[in-house]
């Protein structure tokens, strides 16, 4: 797993979101609050894996079960 790159990220071009077996069901609406909101803030992201592509780099986010319960708490502040 990669660090948080303020360089690179500055040149990603396409993100993608993966999920940890640790993470269960949830929602489509709560994947896709969780999605917008860990991109948002990758730096806290705790799996985080750049790829190169043609045009810059691809972000991948592993949200795990502490990802998400972060947002939330971050979200009740």
């Amino acid at each position: 797993m990669a660090k948080f790159d303020p360089r690179v990220d500055a040149l990603v071009m396409e993100t993608r979101t993966q999920w940890d077996d640790s993470v269960g069901d949830l929602s489509e609406e709560d994947r896709q609050w969780v999605i917008r909101e860990i991109h948002a803030s990758p730096e806290q992201a705790s799996q985080l894996q750049y790829e190169r592509s043609h045009t810059g780099f691809t972000r991948i986010i592993t949200v795990t079960l502490e990802d998400i319960q972060r947002l939330y708490l971050s979200k009740e502040a």
